[in-house]
């Protein structure tokens, strides 16, 4: 993969997303940090206030437990829509040609079903893994191995 000068590279999980630029060229990234997103999102136990609810099976007596709600995920899922809504802003405002995209799968699902039109074309990569804790020299790293 070469990263040109002024790719983008979105490096995201469910919790935090970093919007890094390389400043350097294509067999030498640089990559310099434009903005940090984080989203506090604590686990489902301490959102929820509810025990899981019952509902009859039928006729008689048995009783059935219906799961929670995960809103742990579902504020993950939301998290993706706001990160997919600032790509597409800064792609219709054409800050950016060339976007790669690092995340776990399961993030990486959650932004593909948000990236609109416009985004989905600047996509030259997608890489399946979450670099979010790695500092931006280990990061250029993984970029350069891709």
């Amino acid at each position: 993969m070469k990263l040109g000068h002024g790719a983008w590279i979105l490096v995201g999980d469910g919790e935090k997303a970093l919007f890094l630029v390389n400043q350097g060229d294509a067999t030498h990234p640089v990559l310099e940090t434009l903005r940090v997103m984080e989203n506090h999102n604590p686990p489902s136990g301490e959102q929820a206030a509810d025990s899981p609810g019952r509902m009859h099976d039928g006729p008689g007596p048995h009783r059935s437990a219906v799961q929670n709600t995960d809103w742990h995920e579902i504020e993950k899922e939301r998290f993706a829509k706001e990160v997919a809504e600032f790509l597409y802003k800064a792609a219709h405002e054409n800050r950016y040609s060339k976007l790669v995209v690092a995340a776990p799968p399961k993030t990486l699902g959650d932004l593909r079903k948000e990236f609109h039109k416009e985004v989905q074309e600047r996509i030259i990569a997608e890489i399946d893994k979450d670099f979010t804790n790695q500092p931006p020299y280990e990061i250029e790293k993984h970029l350069a191995a891709a």
